[in-house]
């Protein structure tokens, strides 16, 4: 929703590869990208089950809960006599009791089953012909058999409380016996990869071990094909989540909170001396040459090939750029990246805003050009494989192999364009990409095996697991806050010389980004003093980010083509909103620091429910706050002068400015306007003409969102979340149409009016990012909103996070129904209406 933004690296030789903007409202086409929600029972590797790797998952409530008649588990009865909460945490305890000992039987299964080639291998290390001798399998199972009886010994333990289950049970002296026994694990970690390399020095020089440990599905696959060295601790990070949830469930009086209290203490601090050895080593995959290739930065970005999008999770490695998918996998099998293409970093050349002048500007390749491409390449594969099978060809397969590889390359960079959220993150691919390049780094290409293996890799090495899209939805203890955001822009100050600067202001949706407000560009000084408060609509938000800009006015350096930002980004920062700091009643001032500019921001911060309330106008003189016929009638019109008047102004010249109604415009500017529509001034037509054209838009908004009631009425609210909701088409639109031609004249009429606008800035989306379903986000919760008494009605809606999923969602689904399904043509309405021409 964004400019287009071109983020553009190439190879020394050809043009080059560009990154923009993602449309927010992008519904991503993972392509065969499971994500993390398809690594169920999986360790944080994606590892197939080891051992001594619990894969079972934290609950498990049927183990130890009582069963209804139809086997589902129901909640187990609490001893009476108890206050209620008390009551509900030991219900909870145990349920996480019963699901963690669930966990222990799969834990406990899978060491016995590492443990059995090891006995008869101990039988015939004493025989004339040992398999292998009895060195070699002490080393190989290390361990093994003590953490083996550690865990035996605690299920048996605590098997008994559970299945006998009261408010006297404790349990937190074996969690605490647990805790002391790490020391076992320790000493396994130290010899796990001398336990390697010995099993595979006797795989390779012993036939029969090879077939023991080779078997397929079998524990010894596992334990030796699949090594990763963070695993055998994940048992002991399983224990400490669980520590935490028991200590959560456990009143503070109660014996075992200071013994489970102390056990989560001894685990967290051997994590943490195990991560200290482990995590450098985590980052980086060791090259042929024995060098240290690290993951520097990854990410999930939007890749566009032959106008289809699919997402990709980028690798930015020290010397090169791998763009990577996740595999198709059948159930049970460990997730795996597939590797889609990567450019060595020493090949790779930027476009920057100060040789953007002399550097020829990136056109868009017509597509026979990239077809004709395509035609030469599978010819050139074609004469490869005939070579092949010719007596004498070798010599020329690599002439043709090179030409070929020469041509797609040549095709990947035409062909690929990346799109990211914001351009906050396009900066911060570009420093990290540049920051390496300073390095004196060497082209390399990497065979088939080496690609396989680094490739291999990234599951492990990778910092980000979530597509940002989802990646807080569920996230309880941080949903993000919803409703408005009041920011005013004061001031900066640390810059080195005087420029045009002006700043933009970005917060998330659910982990992408959104450009959401825009100061003047204030000329020729070192300090600008902005001083211009915003009015910004959160859904689920956490983070505030400011970026200041030095704004270009050589029109020479401007690429129309591509749409290029050629403004140069200063600085960037980000702050986290914090409820309890943002939810008070007085401004919060803060600074943020970046690059040596600090800017100074002032903030504060309205629920959702409080900005659903409509307070009604007490003068009934103005428009803001007076029912919509009431204004109507006085201006002897059917639509609202203002409406009129926005509308004209935004189509005259707004409908191509990047984010039109979704771009807050600044406040001070949007109440001078409403007072001016308020007080029917004579000058109101010279003000929408000099005004920032976001203002004029959020004037519009603003009007309706006052209203006294919503535009499509609290009394037809309830049938509308009703029609949407219908599965048959023909029904819906029966119904849809008939609650359109219920609604007040005044009301039928503006919204149509405002559908027809609307649907003329989605026709410039290519221009001003703005599709249908952008603009219904932007206008659905305006135009229809549940009264106050149907809020209180819906019991099941407890929070804002509900209150969006349930509501807004549906509110948006509305509007985009009828801009998609339009009840009258443009010219049906202008014959049915003389409002075009009346002088008000």
């Amino acid at each position: 929703q964004q400019t287009i933004i071109t983020f553009k690296f190439k190879l020394q030789t050809n043009p080059p590869l560009s990154l923009s903007p993602c449309p927010p409202d992008f519904n991503y086409n993972t392509d065969g990208y499971e994500g993390d929600g398809a690594e169920d029972g999986k360790s944080q590797d994606g590892s197939e089950t080891l051992p001594y790797i619990d894969e079972s998952p934290t609950m498990s409530p049927q183990l130890g809960v009582p069963q209804g008649p139809d086997g589902e588990a129901v909640s187990p009865t609490p001893p009476e006599g108890l206050p209620p909460g008390v009551r509900k945490g030991l219900e909870m305890k145990k349920l996480v009791l019963s699901g963690f000992l669930a966990s222990e039987e799969i834990y406990i299964n899978q060491l016995e089953a590492l443990l059995l080639p090891m006995r008869p291998l101990k039988a015939t290390a004493t025989t004339s012909q040992p398999v292998l001798t009895i060195q070699q399998i002490e080393t190989i199972f290390y361990k093994i058999q003590d953490i083996f009886e550690i865990h035996k010994e605690f299920y048996d333990d605590l098997l008994p409380n559970i299945q006998q289950w009261d408010e006297r049970v404790t349990v937190g002296h074996l969690f605490q016996k647990l805790a002391s026994q790490l020391g076992v694990y320790k000493a396994f970690v130290d010899n796990y990869k001398v336990a390697l390399e010995t099993a595979e020095k006797c795989s390779q020089a012993n036939s029969q071990f090879q077939k023991i440990s080779e078997v397929k599905s079998s524990s010894m696959t596992t334990y030796f094909k699949r090594p990763n060295r963070k695993q055998p601790i994940d048992r002991v990070t399983r224990s400490t989540l669980v520590l935490h949830d028991l200590l959560k469930h456990t009143p503070k009086d109660h014996p075992d909170f200071p013994l489970l209290q102390d056990a989560l203490r001894i685990s967290q601090n051997f994590l943490s001396s195990i991560n200290e050895e482990i995590d450098p080593r985590r980052t980086a995959v060791t090259t042929p040459k024995g060098e240290a290739r690290q993951l520097v930065k990854d990410g999930f970005l939007v890749e566009v090939s032959e106008s289809s999008r699919k997402l990709r999770h980028v690798f930015l490695f020290t010397d090169l750029l791998l763009c990577a998918k996740m595999k198709k996998t059948a159930v049970g099998r460990h997730q795996q990246y597939e590797c889609k293409w990567y450019i060595p970093l020493a090949d790779l050349t930027f476009q920057t805003l100060d040789d953007s002048d002399s550097c020829p500007s990136i056109q868009v390749l017509p597509e026979h050009e990239i077809e004709e491409m395509k035609s030469k390449i599978s010819a050139l594969k074609s004469d490869i494989q005939k070579e092949k099978k010719a007596p004498k060809g070798q010599s020329r397969v690599e002439r043709l192999r090179k030409k070929m590889n020469e041509q797609e390359s040549w095709l990947l960079l035409h062909s690929y364009l990346f799109l990211l959220s914001s351009d906050y993150e396009r900066s911060e691919w570009k420093e990290s990409i540049q920051k390496l390049q300073k390095k004196d780094l060497q082209a390399c290409v990497l065979s088939s095996v080496e690609l396989q293996v680094l490739t291999s890799s990234c599951f492990k090495l990778r910092t980000v697991h979530n597509i940002p899209v989802t990646s807080n939805k569920d996230d309880e203890e941080t949903p993000g806050l919803y409703g408005f955001l009041h920011v005013i822009v004061h001031s900066a100050k640390g810059f080195k010389e005087s420029a045009n600067l002006y700043c933009t202001l970005e917060v998330d949706s659910f982990g992408y980004f959104v450009s959401k407000a825009k100061t003047r560009v204030f000329r020729d000084t070192a300090e600008p003093q902005w001083n211009e408060e915003f009015e910004i609509e959160l859904e689920g938000s956490q983070y505030l980010r400011i970026l200041c800009y030095e704004k270009c006015y050589d029109k020479s350096m401007l690429n129309k083509d591509d749409n290029e930002i050629v403004d140069k980004i200063m600085g960037k920062g980000q702050v986290q909103l914090d409820p309890q700091t943002v939810q008070s009643k007085n401004w919060h001032m803060d600074v943020i620091e970046m690059n040596g500019i600090k800017v100074e921001f002032s903030m504060k911060f309205t629920s959702r429910d409080l900005s659903l309330k409509r307070t009604p106008s007490k003068k009934q003189s103005g428009v803001f706050g007076v029912k919509i016929n009431v204004v109507t009638k006085r201006e002897r019109s059917k639509v609202p002068y203002i409406v009129r008047q926005c509308i004209e102004e935004v189509e005259k010249r707004g409908i191509d400015e990047v984010g039109i109604y979704r771009i807050s415009g600044v406040a001070t500017d949007i109440q001078a306007l409403k007072l001016a529509f308020d007080t029917n001034t004579k000058d109101i037509l010279v003000m929408l003409s000099d005004m920032d054209i976001n203002a004029i838009a959020g004037t519009l908004k603003l009007y309706f969102r006052e209203l006294p009631e919503p535009l499509l009425t609290d009394r037809l609210y309830p049938a509308f979340m009703e029609g949407i909701a219908l599965a048959d088409p023909a029904a819906k639109e029966n119904c849809m149409m008939h609650l359109l031609r219920s609604l007040p004249d005044p009301n039928l009429m503006t919204f149509l009016t405002l559908l027809e606008h609307l649907k003329r800035v989605a026709e410039k989306e290519p221009i001003n990012k703005m599709s249908l379903h952008n603009l219904a986000t932007v206008f659905g919760p305006t135009l229809l909103r549940p009264s106050e008494s149907e809020s209180t009605k819906g019991q099941h809606i407890t929070s804002a996070s509900d209150i969006w999923s349930h509501d807004v969602m549906a509110q948006v689904q509305v509007l985009l129904y009828y801009l998609q399904h339009p009840p009258i043509t443009f010219a049906e309405l202008k014959r049915n209406t003389l409002y075009f021409s009346t002088d008000v």
